[in-house]
């Protein structure tokens, strides 16, 4: 296809329209996002029921809207609303140690190694009033005051901004699910006058990155978190809940799931619950076994599974710049650049002659010299 071409003046114009569209729009791009990316995971399964349909569009993005709502977002803002409620219960237990203070837990004391000099330090610390804020104040940080003020309004702000966010990746997945074959045929336009030589590749690659990232990252990571709630509950662990949505989180990082499980594990054996504690430790590192061993490889392709530094900086980036939504569009985004640096530079060394072996290299010279 004949790339167009464009008068100087009138790349400088279009230059601007899309920095002032990124400018006015920019809040705009997490939801879009976000739905962009249900929409590729969920394609296949929304394909088959606009043929159950019969191939009306209208009615297929519907139903599939509402399911993605039911099944998704109503759950994601009771898990929300849950959270910032442990989240509050936390500073106002950090509140009431830092004022009174409190004597070290029997189950930090009866931890095994380290109980005795945790016991100390606490006792050192925490067992008198004021003793967080000494404790913030020789690391050189705030007061728990100043910290409890800034962490409240960041929530708050970050859960109102929550609202607007999905509100508007619904509306934009549902034109998505409608409108979706027709805005592929124009993105593949677009795409092979830009790249050329490289869209058919690259357009092949982000649909199969983009599901299986999600699949293996996410889905699993929400799988880990509400099996191990579970367990936690018939172990007997406190707030088997919260700590069900914190190895959730923990699983999106390499390693994180195995350290959730092991801290609540010794939580339990210092409890006196050691028994519990121990069948605990066992059902998660046979879980985690065979999570990593036989169901993520088979969802997630050696070549899309991203190493740690970059899932490190996919999560921390993702919330940072775009808050709750971040965690599962940091990744993605990162999986992209990864998978596309990955392609160029495959691409790259096939250009490369490799160099003759000896072997090669005498069976030449014997066959000139016969000649």
């Amino acid at each position: 296809m004949k790339a167009l071409s464009f008068h100087p003046v009138a790349k400088w114009i279009i230059g601007l329209i899309l920095v002032l569209g990124l400018f006015f729009f920019h809040e705009f791009i997490v939801p879009a996002l976000g739905a962009m990316i249900i929409a590729f995971v969920t394609w296949q399964s929304y394909s088959d029921l606009l043929r159950l349909c019969k191939w009306r569009e209208l009615v297929a993005a519907s139903v599939a809207t509402v399911f993605i709502v039911l099944a998704i977002v109503l759950p994601f803002i009771w898990l929300a609303h849950y959270s910032l409620n442990e989240i509050q219960g936390l500073f106002e237990w950090i509140t009431a140690l830092n004022r009174d203070g409190k004597p070290t837990p029997d189950w930090i004391q009866n931890l095994p190694l380290v109980g005795d000099e945790l016991h100390k330090w606490w006792e050192s610390f925490l067992n008198r009033p004021n003793g967080v804020n000494e404790l913030l104040a020789k690391a050189g940080l705030k007061n728990i005051f100043s910290y409890s003020m800034v962490i409240t309004k960041e929530i708050t702000r970050h859960f109102a901004g929550l609202g607007f966010t999905l509100l508007f990746m619904i509306i934009t997945l549902f034109f998505l699910y409608k409108d979706g074959r027709s805005i592929c045929e124009q993105i593949d336009i677009v795409g092979e006058r830009v790249f050329p030589d490289r869209w058919h590749r690259i357009s092949r690659i982000v649909p199969t990155l983009i599901s299986s990232t999600v699949t293996g990252m996410v889905v699993i990571a929400i799988g880990e978190g509400i099996v191990f709630g579970f367990v936690y509950y018939f172990v007997g662990a406190p707030s088997p809940l919260t700590l069900g949505v914190i190895t959730g989180v923990f699983a999106l990082i390499p390693g994180g799931a195995p350290l959730s499980m092991t801290m609540v594990s010794l939580y339990l054996v210092g409890s006196g619950s050691t028994t519990s504690g121990l069948i605990l430790f066992a059902w998660g590192t046979i879980q985690l076994f065979v999570v990593d061993k036989t169901i993520r490889p088979r969802l997630v392709g050696g070549a899309v599974k991203l190493p740690f530094l970059p899932t490190i900086m996919g999560l921390v980036g993702g919330v940072k710049t775009m808050g709750v939504i971040g965690l599962f569009i940091g990744p993605v985004i990162m999986a992209l650049i990864v998978a596309l640096w990955r392609e160029w530079v495959h691409e790259e060394d096939h250009r490369i002659p490799e160099p003759e072996s000896k072997k090669a290299i005498k069976t030449k010279r014997k066959s000139s010299a016969k000649s």
